[in-house]
Order: C-alpha cells, then sequence, then structure tokens
C-alpha cells in the first residue's frame, strides 16, 4: 500500500490542524494505521492507532483529549485531526499501515509508511 500524507502547516498555538493520509493499492481496510511524529533530534514517537474498522483507537498522553484519529475505509483515507495544538506539538508527522486487524505502538511493527508532513505550532 502507498500512502500520502498531507494537511501539515503553521498554525498558532490553540489553534487546530487536520492531516489526511491517502492510500492507494492494496485493500486500505486490512490495514491497521497508527500516526507517528518526529521532532528534531528526537525519536519518531507513536501519536495515534486505528483498528482496521475505525472500532479501536489509542493515543498518546500527551495528545489525549485534543487528537483523534479516525478512518474512511471507503474512500481510503486516514484523518488526524489535531485540537487545541502546543508548540511541543511541532515535528513531521507520518501516516503508517500495519497488515492485521490490531494497531502497534512502536515503529518497527509498521510495514509501510508516508512521506511525512510538517506540522509547525509558533506565534
Amino acid at each position: 500500500v502507498q500512502l500520502q500524507a498531507s494537511g501539515g502547516g503553521l498554525v498558532l498555538p490553540g489553534g487546530s490542524l487536520r492531516l489526511s493520509c491517502a492510500a492507494s493499492g492494496r485493500t486500505f481496510s486490512s490495514y491497521a494505521m497508527g500516526w507517528f511524529r518526529q521532532a528534531p533530534g528526537k525519536e519518531r514517537e507513536f501519536v495515534a492507532g486505528i483498528s482496521w474498522s475505525g472500532g479501536n483507537t489509542d493515543y498518546t498522553d500527551s495528545v489525549k483529549g485534543r487528537f483523534t484519529i479516525s478512518r474512511d475505509n471507503a474512500n481510503n483515507t486516514l484523518y488526524l485531526q489535531m485540537n487545541r495544538l502546543k508548540p511541543e506539538d511541532t515535528a513531521v508527522y507520518y501516516c503508517a499501515a500495519r497488515g492485521g486487524s490490531w494497531y502497534g505502538y512502536q515503529s518497527y511493527e509498521y510495514k509501510y509508511w508516508g512521506q511525512g508532513t510538517q506540522v509547525t505550532v509558533s506565534s
């Protein structure tokens, strides 16, 4: 499966962005999906995961209550709605696909990756 992330940009603290990840190739609904991010000088970290059906999700603690992961299997698209953004959310955000029904928390568990989209939260 090929993944193309988009929707990043520059936003003020407290603002919102919605990231999208368009999938093509193999059946999107066969894959659990995740969003990861990597800030300069830091390791890539798990942000959110969603099961193949969309029925199960999880988030890293720092984004719980602010970010929402969702998917539209009919249109082969994954989303990350980010609200109340903080400067510490600044990073390159990546979408990733993992074979099977359940998401993982480690980057090595994902086989396919999008190219990343930059999110900058700054005044």
